[in-house]
């Protein structure tokens, strides 16, 4: 079976859709990514994976979208796939068009977070839920990461619900386990953390929607009350991020904080930087299902996130972590405070958060859900 796995860019690709592959692969399908170019795609190339790059556009100028549509139409003729996978909503909306276009048999589609959400202007709201109605008269089957990503979508009438499939989220065991990771003893010596200070930490795209400014000025209005409060800033503003930067939060968190402010930019070695946090802040306006979070909770940290889809799947508050509303650095300063006061407490929601995480957030899991339901839907069309 012929299946083809879109979305907009390399970095989607590197970081979240390289599991559900290589369980297609084992199980013999022949699988194609497709996405624009960029710097993770020789490195991909040379590991043996299959990827054919055309660009994507990432908004909804018609020009750009047009000439993803038509070159998308071109590859699916040439290819034949039997099902097109989409991910990202601007490349999953073309892509889905242009696979009836093609004539492609069965068309998913993840959404791994709805880009609507219920702090936007109505107007807004009502476009994008519009956007993924249309959308939803190409697809076949829909996959969201949330449960309640599933409710919208049957709720907004995006997908009936025979049609719409909750699958969750989830990493690699072996790899995200504290026992074998350590203590991250190595990774504060590296970024100059002493051994003694106290580390609320962020994994994430260095833009707004992230929270990175909140965070920052959580960080800043902490400086003086907790001198052993060091804040570590993982990751890096993407080249395709449209969002703007944080170079007036950054300059100044960085004034108040000194040297306790640390942003080594994007990280290879996740698990070693989690084992060096104490807490975990990821303080989001909008998710689908952070990876992240999960991430952080098999590393048994404590997790502090925003009130917000998948987020509040996650992390249960009072147990594994805490929740506060979103866009709210006073809040989000008096919650990190609370943890800092009583590491203690810190420590037991993170063991908590660890248990839970090993039920449910086995990435193996998460794959096998997908790549049954697909074999089903493909069984039905004679595809295998």
């Amino acid at each position: 079976m012929k299946v083809c796995q879109l979305c907009a860019v390399d970095f989607t690709l590197r970081h979240f859709l390289l599991p559900l592959i290589d369980g297609m692969q084992e199980k013999g399908w022949q699988v194609t990514a497709v996405c624009s170019d960029g710097p993770f795609v020789p490195e991909l190339r040379s590991r043996g994976y299959r990827i054919e790059n055309v660009h994507i556009a990432r908004s909804m100028n018609p020009l750009a979208v047009t000439r993803s549509f038509l070159a998308l139409i071109r590859l699916f003729r040439r290819e034949r796939f039997d099902v097109l996978h989409t991910h990202t909503p601007v490349a999953a909306l073309i892509g889905r068009v242009a696979a009836r276009v093609a004539g492609i048999p069965l068309v998913i589609y993840t959404a791994h977070g709805f880009y609507f959400h219920e702090e936007m202007p109505r107007w807004k709201y009502t476009l994008f839920v519009a956007l993924e109605r249309f959308g939803g008269r190409f697809t076949h089957v829909l996959f969201s990461q949330s449960a309640e990503d599933a409710e919208e979508a049957v709720k907004e009438c995006i997908a009936p619900r025979e049609a719409v499939l909750a699958i969750g989220n989830g990493v690699d065991v072996s790899r995200f386990d504290p026992q074998k990771v350590g203590a991250g003893n190595t990774v504060r010596t590296a970024l100059g953390i002493p051994e003694s200070a106290y580390v609320v930490g962020c994994i994430g795209r260095q833009v707004r929607e992230k929270g990175i400014a909140e965070f920052l000025q959580a960080a800043e209005s902490l400086a003086v009350r907790y001198p052993q409060a060091w804040f570590l800033l993982i990751g890096e503003r993407l080249a395709s991020d449209h969002s703007q930067g944080l170079v007036v939060e950054m300059a100044a968190a960085k004034q108040a904080l000194g040297e306790r402010l640390v942003a080594p930019g994007a990280r290879s070695d996740i698990p070693d930087c989690l084992a060096a946090m104490d807490l975990f802040c990821l303080p989001s306006w909008r998710e689908g299902m952070p990876r992240t979070i999960i991430e952080a909770m098999m590393m048994g940290k404590p997790v502090l996130a925003t009130d917000i889809r998948g987020a509040r799947e996650e992390v249960v508050s009072g147990e594994t972590g805490a929740l506060v509303p979103t866009r709210s650095p006073d809040k989000l300063a008096a919650a990190m405070a609370r943890f800092i006061d009583d590491p203690g407490t810190g420590k037991r929601l993170g063991a908590a958060g660890r248990e839970r995480a090993l039920q449910i957030y086995d990435e193996k899991k998460v794959v096998a859900v997908q790549m049954d339901r697909i074999e089903s839907e493909a069984r039905q069309r004679g595809l295998c």
